[in-house]
């Protein structure tokens, strides 16, 4: 509980938090994920101990059904399991387990705080060592939230540090059908060293980010996901800027090919995502992009259906969440550091992510932001 308090960036938080888990939950290996709310990819990674690759990671966590996998067990509730005991003893019935000659059993968490999915880690013993336990999991169990609060926290600790490497073109990787990388362009190649994996992949295609991208597109069926939604993440880099990823189908040559694209992201792809990791709640982020388009106290609340004093109790707890004193300090010093600018409502697309503007009359102005306030809640 201290150190999800102590204002620590995600990878401090996780490497200290395992150093007193360890005291009370021994283990020899261990990993650490923080994933898009709003499609449940990973978008950094830390590993302690393990040497499995981008490709295997996404291929068991996002395409082959088995047990315990993050994304269920944070959309179950249950939010921790180990094989062990979701096996009945029979380790063999673990996909990963049959996959992987150095894992024996393994207690995992997906960390839940308020129904939003910020992060996931995972324990493992050594074949020959004793099982995890059920007060094991009922361990970890009362410290997800805690956890979660954590990456929520770490996830807007700190603004742009430095400049992005100049790679201001799209990066591109291809991907054949059965998952294996054809090519990559150079500037991927530099986004990604701008990622945050820890160690580092290999060689770039693995990158467990890129990967769990691929994945995704490669599982979706026709149809499936017409918006192309589902395969994307926001990814916050090194230097505090933010990457989105996206992967698609590609359509000639050999059927089920895909690429993974990686480009600076745009501010209506972050906007949300910062609202959420701020713990603003919908009707605080509805006044906030009010806020943020200049309207004044009585106009927020003709807009809302609100007593000009109900919105002065929500700008007040707007300012206590995001640590600020007046409106001018809340978007200077707080929304533009992470390239958000004003606010603009369309329509009702998927929970969780961005709205797409209709055609080029539609289009914004040069640098305006096109937002829904929509929460990134939703698990898929």
């Amino acid at each position: 509980m201290r150190l999800a308090h102590d204002g620590l960036d995600w990878v401090t938080f996780s490497a200290q938090a395992a150093e007193a888990l360890h005291r009370v939950i021994p283990f020899e290996r261990c990993c650490w994920h923080t994933v898009d709310p709003g499609t449940v990819l990973f978008t950094g990674t830390l590993t302690q101990n393990i040497a499995c690759s981008g490709s295997w990671l996404a291929e068991h966590e996002y395409v082959i059904d088995d047990v315990n996998q993050w994304r269920f067990l944070a959309r179950s509730g249950r939010g921790t399991g180990a094989n062990s005991i979701a096996t009945h003893g029979d380790l063999s019935r673990c996909v990963r387990n049959r996959s992987a000659d150095w894992m024996g059993d393994e207690l995992r968490g997906s960390f839940v705080a308020d129904g939003t999915y910020w992060g996931a880690a995972a324990f493992i013993r050594e074949r020959n060592e004793p099982w995890f336990t059920e007060e094991d999991v009922r361990f970890l169990t009362s410290l997800c939230e805690a956890m979660a609060e954590a990456f929520r926290r770490a996830l807007v600790a700190t603004a742009v540090t430095s400049e992005p490497p100049l790679a201001n073109g799209p990066g591109v990787v291809v991907f054949d059908e059965s998952g294996a990388a054809e090519s990559i362009s150079p500037a991927a190649e530099r986004w990604i060293e701008e990622m945050i994996e820890i160690p580092p992949p290999s060689v770039p295609s693995d990158s467990k980010m890129v990967q769990a991208v691929a994945a995704r597109a490669r599982a979706l069926r026709a149809g499936q996901d017409p918006l192309e939604l589902a395969a994307r993440s926001r990814a916050r880099t090194r230097s505090g800027s933010w990457l989105l990823l996206y992967g698609t189908r590609l359509s000639g040559g050999a059927d089920g090919r895909t690429a993974v694209i990686i480009q600076p992201a745009a501010p209506s792809e972050v906007a949300p995502l910062v609202a959420l990791a701020y713990g603003l709640s919908d009707r605080e982020r509805k006044v906030m992009r009010l806020c943020m388009q200049g309207q004044p106290t009585k106009q927020i609340a003709r807009a809302l259906g609100i007593s000009p004093y109900t919105v002065q109790d929500h700008l007040k707890s707007i300012f206590e969440k995001t640590g600020v004193r007046s409106r001018g300090e809340l978007v200077g010093q707080i929304f533009l550091e992470h390239y958000v600018p004003s606010w603009e409502e369309l329509g009702d697309p998927p929970s969780g992510w961005f709205g797409h503007v209709k055609g080029p009359n539609d289009m914004p102005a040069a640098g305006a932001g096109v937002v829904v306030d929509a929460g990134v809640k939703g698990l898929p």
